[in-house]
């Protein structure tokens, strides 16, 4: 207004003001949140930035200093003296005041636009406030803002406290708050730059997700059932670091949780065969032990889309690992009529696998109980010729049929060798270990070393 000395003297508004301000740290707290309230629309003229940084570092300073002093319910009166002491000092030591004398500054500072918000806070990190309080804070502002106001309102409160979110420490923020943000952002068509931003959030705590979580409904116009393309981009953001960056733990709760996802999602019509693809391949194949339910979703997506091509077919049968696949299914798909020829015989060919290796370890056990150390420690050669003959005789050629009728009939013979093979084996474990606890008892020494057994 050039109120300068030269048009008013010595008495002018300018030095008055800066005389004011100069005082600011002695105001009460309700002062400073009028001041601060009546000075945020300044926020866009940079000359003017002075005057809102003296406010916010006085108020970010006061927030500071009342880690013991509380301030009394009504701080947001204009007439409350700002830090007052709590009347009941005995409780000072319990978690539920500690925790309202770390956040009674929150209804207070609702007063505040989202762009002066982001100034405070960010000036409260520099500071080294608690993450989860900052972050507390900021999904209650969220809350308390998105229950008026207009759309472009909402969206700029919504993408300003992504915005700060993102700059805390992820793991001081609540996974369950995230997801309630993310329902109020899906249907305010947010920015991309901020839905990347809370999509990475989220993608990189994957594992504390829950199916009810991964559940949303796709977006308005289209046809499929779920937001499909949403949880493969959490996918992406939980391994955007590589494998070695994430636990086995985390790894396997996140295929769990897929698991039940895919099958939820397999039966939705409208649900492209590359999307479910995408699904079943989106995690390494360390990532699960069993694809039993991988198959049983596949399954269960062929029975509901008959129309595929054979070569459709035969690409979403790539996601399986069929050397991972239990006997049960193994034979299960071998019946299965929804699923290629081409699949089956990979099936077989895997049990063959298997089942070779587990004549080679039933030859080993064999060996060892042919040894005279072991007829004179099991003392019953009858067990032992009957399981001698039972590996020759299962030992035969095992070359699959070249006939498709028959290779699902010989998959399920090879099954029941397999199976069979396995309650020898498992006879043998029996044998061996009273073999161990026999030497151990009678001589009081640690047995020598055995051959690795079948589980």
């Amino acid at each position: 207004m050039e109120m300068n000395n030269s048009v008013s003297g010595t008495h002018n508004l300018l030095e008055e003001t800066e005389k004011s301000l100069k005082g600011m740290n002695y105001w009460a707290w309700s002062e400073l949140l009028i001041t601060i309230k009546q000075c945020q629309d300044l926020l866009p003229f940079p000359n003017s930035s002075g005057i809102l940084e003296k406010c916010v570092d006085s108020l970010i300073g006061r927030m500071a200093t009342s880690s013991e002093p509380s301030p009394c319910p009504s701080t947001s009166s204009p007439d409350s003296s700002g830090v007052r002491f709590s009347c009941d000092t005995r409780s000072t030591e319990s978690l539920k005041n500690s925790f309202s004398r770390a956040t009674w500054w929150f209804e207070d500072l609702l007063v505040l636009s989202p762009n002066l918000v982001g100034m405070v806070i960010k000036s409260m990190v520099l500071r080294k406030f608690d993450h989860v309080i900052i972050s507390r804070f900021l999904f209650y502002y969220q809350k308390s803002k998105c229950y008026t106001g207009t759309s472009d309102e909402k969206r700029n409160v919504v993408e300003t406290v992504i915005d700060i979110l993102y700059i805390l420490d992820w793991n001081s923020v609540s996974f369950k708050s995230l997801f309630g943000i993310l329902r109020v952002a899906l249907n305010l068509n947010i920015s991309k730059c901020s839905r990347t931003k809370l999509e990475s959030m989220i993608g990189s705590q994957m594992d504390q997700a829950t199916l009810d979580n991964l559940l949303i409904p796709s977006p308005y116009g289209m046809n499929y059932l779920y937001n499909v393309k949403l949880v493969l981009r959490f996918l992406k953001a939980f391994l955007h670091g590589g494998i070695s960056q994430t636990s086995p733990t985390q790894l396997r709760k996140v295929a769990s949780l897929m698991d039940l996802y895919i099958a939820e999602v397999a039966p939705d019509p409208c649900l492209k065969p590359s999307k479910f693809l995408a699904l079943t391949m989106s995690l390494p194949d360390s990532a699960r032990d069993s694809y039993d339910r991988i198959y049983r979703a596949t399954d269960m997506y062929l029975q509901v889309h008959t129309g595929l091509s054979e070569e459709e077919k035969m690409k979403i049968c790539c996601a399986l690992n069929y050397e991972k696949l239990s006997a049960e299914a193994c034979i299960h798909l071998s019946q299965n009529k929804r699923f290629p020829s081409k699949s089956a015989v990979r099936a077989l060919m895997s049990q063959e696998v298997k089942l070779k290796s587990l004549l080679k370890t039933t030859d080993k056990m064999k060996c060892y109980i042919d040894s005279p150390s072991g007829v004179s420690e099991i003392g019953r050669k009858g067990k032992k010729n009957e399981a001698s003959e039972q590996i020759v005789l299962y030992a035969g050629k095992l070359d699959p049929p070249t006939n498709n009728e028959k290779l699902r009939a010989h998959l399920q013979g090879m099954q029941w060798r397999v199976t069979e093979l396995e309650k020898i084996c498992l006879k043998m474990q029996t044998q061996m270990t009273k073999i161990v606890k026999s030497r151990v008892s009678s001589h009081s020494s640690t047995p020598r070393s055995l051959p690795k057994l079948c589980s």
